[in-house]
């Protein structure tokens, strides 16, 4: 994979980094934490390749992230479910209990963010994570760049609105408006969606879609709308990440009304939303 060129201003940051990261890989599942300042956003590694986990501690540190390491997934997933980070990137190939479980247990109580980053670049492995509910998948070899991008997008699409002056509520704003479309109701302030009054629960990405689509409903939006709406950062995202993302809605809202049929498709031209 890439290696990072750490700068001049950032070669303390990314020393101490490096050697916290490769103290914690020396422990299989032993976790490393630098303590997170005010307002940093910190976020978990989980692969089982300890240079990785040096390099990619480097550089996100130099982004100035707080980062966690975890070598294996059983003692991540306590640590993740205890204390969640912002955001995690998973391996899926590991010992003990590689990242497809661990995503599968971690989703049964969170939908923290999370990136897969793996050397398993079939088709069936991304529309399998994807399923599973990741908000991204990178294959190794990788950018490190197209990584750090991704973080952000989708740190920035998991940003909570900022408070009112007394702290105790958002400040209102267009986007923090509740929108009520027949049966589903949104609120993006707090990110809760519920369908006939029951709550359903979605990933960043997942919220941003069905938002695009309900904002207008009964107007087609194509693949390529509903990936601005969703990765807004000029990313490369490929069209079935999109089909899995709406088949992941589908399955969500299904759990809740075996009967849901809001999302329809057009096909060769995208997806509506229909409140009737």
């Amino acid at each position: 994979m890439t290696q990072p060129n750490a700068n001049s201003d950032s070669e303390s940051a990314a020393d101490t980094a490096g050697a916290n990261a490769r103290s914690s890989a020396d422990f299989s599942g032993a976790d490393t934490q630098l303590s997170a300042a005010d307002g940093q956003r910190t976020i978990a590694l989980v692969d089982d390749d300890r240079n990785i986990l040096t390099t990619l501690s480097i550089a996100l540190q130099a982004e100035g992230y707080a980062t966690r390491v975890y070598s294996d997934g059983e003692a991540a997933l306590a640590a993740l479910q205890q204390n969640p980070p912002d955001l995690a990137v998973f391996d899926i190939k590991m010992p003990r209990m590689d990242g497809m479980e661990l995503l599968q247990k971690l989703r049964e109580s969170s939908d923290l963010p999370v990136i897969f980053l793996t050397s398993k670049d079939q088709e069936e492995d991304e529309e399998a994570g994807l399923a599973m509910g990741a908000d991204d998948y990178i294959a190794k070899p990788f950018s490190q760049r197209l990584l750090l991008a991704r973080i952000r997008a989708i740190m920035r699409r998991a940003s909570p609105l900022p408070e009112s002056a007394d702290g105790t509520a958002p400040m209102p704003t267009a986007q923090s408006e509740i929108i009520a479309r027949g049966r589903l109701a949104m609120d993006p302030a707090r990110h809760q969606v519920t369908w006939d009054g029951l709550p359903v629960s979605l990933t960043v990405t997942e919220f941003l879609i069905l938002e695009a689509l309900a904002i207008r409903p009964g107007v087609i939006k194509s693949r390529n709308q509903l990936m601005d709406a969703a990765y807004p950062d000029d990313i490369f995202v490929d069209d079935r990440t999109v089909d899995s993302h709406i088949k992941r809605l589908r399955r969500k809202f299904r759990a809740v009304d075996p009967e849901f049929g809001a999302i329809e498709t057009l096909y060769g031209a995208g997806y509506s939303f229909t409140d009737g």
